[in-house]
């Protein structure tokens, strides 16, 4: 039986739907977002994406079919120990940005993995899951304006059409891909929409853990997981919180702490809006 590959769509044409790929999750493209200026973020342009290390014969043929310029992986070294390289695609360039620390938090990942129900309660118990998740995009908004920086660069000089994508598609791509909206003026309530699809039911990340004993999965196991692995409008709040009160502004933001020249951003309005 021959694969149907589904076509790439016209930049300006919404997709008819969504591919269902096997080995990758949380796949999107982020066309027809609506800007500030009455524009529209352009379809077949940017993408994201969990990790493409899983990704079958069939996924690897559509990813093919897209175009692609670059995918930006920004997995580190330990995430892609874990789950393995991308797979390789025909005249793609593959650029690892990694954005976060492989030895921070080492610890309290593994015990997320491994860790008995006392050990999970202890650290996650009582909103410290989702205390520590809004704290990392704080953080990531403060001490990776360098990557983000080189990220919106790339785009604005020939890296498009690009993927992003981190392990689940949700924290690390999902800030580099609302960042890149910022830029090009795409409404904040529609950045925040698009981030909250990796709840979806067919696109989260399928949490997996070091024993597969049904207490090690059981539903207070889960719930106590549950905030590391959402998208929470809280999680992205803060993000745009930590802008405003450490640049003032996302107009300062973009100019001072990403260094974005205002014909760097025209340049990028022009390659991801019409």
């Amino acid at each position: 039986m021959t694969q149907q590959v589904p076509q790439v769509p016209a930049p300006s044409t919404s997709p008819d739907a969504e591919p269902e790929l096997a080995g990758v999750r949380n796949f999107r493209d982020v066309g027809g977002l609506p800007t500030v200026d009455g524009r529209r973020t352009r379809y077949g342009r940017l993408f994201r994406s969990g990790h493409l290390a899983h990704a079958t014969g069939p996924d690897t043929a559509f990813f093919d079919s897209l175009g692609l310029h670059t995918v930006f992986d920004f997995r580190n070294a330990a995430d892609q120990k874990l789950e393995g390289p991308d797979v390789e695609l025909s005249g793609v360039r593959n650029v690892n940005i990694p954005l976060s620390d492989p030895a921070d938090g080492a610890e309290f990942w593994r015990m997320v993995r491994d860790g008995n129900i006392d050990q999970l309660r202890e650290i996650l118990a009582e909103g410290k899951a989702a205390a520590r998740m809004t704290a990392s995009y704080r953080r990531m908004i403060k001490e990776r304006a360098a990557e983000h920086s080189r990220v919106l660069h790339a785009l604005a000089e020939d890296s498009v059409p690009a993927l992003m994508h981190c392990a689940a598609g949700k924290d690390r791509a999902g800030l580099a891909i609302a960042v890149t909206l910022l830029a090009v003026g795409v409404e904040r309530e529609a950045i925040t929409a698009d981030y909250l699809k990796s709840n979806d039911p067919h696109r989260r990340y399928k949490v997996r853990r070091g024993s597969d004993s049904p207490e090690a999965m059981n539903d207070e196991v889960m719930g106590l997981l549950a905030p590391l692995f959402d998208a929470r409008a809280a999680y992205i709040d803060a993000a745009f919180d930590t802008i405003e009160e450490t640049w003032g502004d996302t107009a300062t933001y973009l100019s001072r702490g990403l260094g974005l020249a205002p014909e760097t951003r025209e340049a990028l309005r022009e390659r991801l809006t019409a």
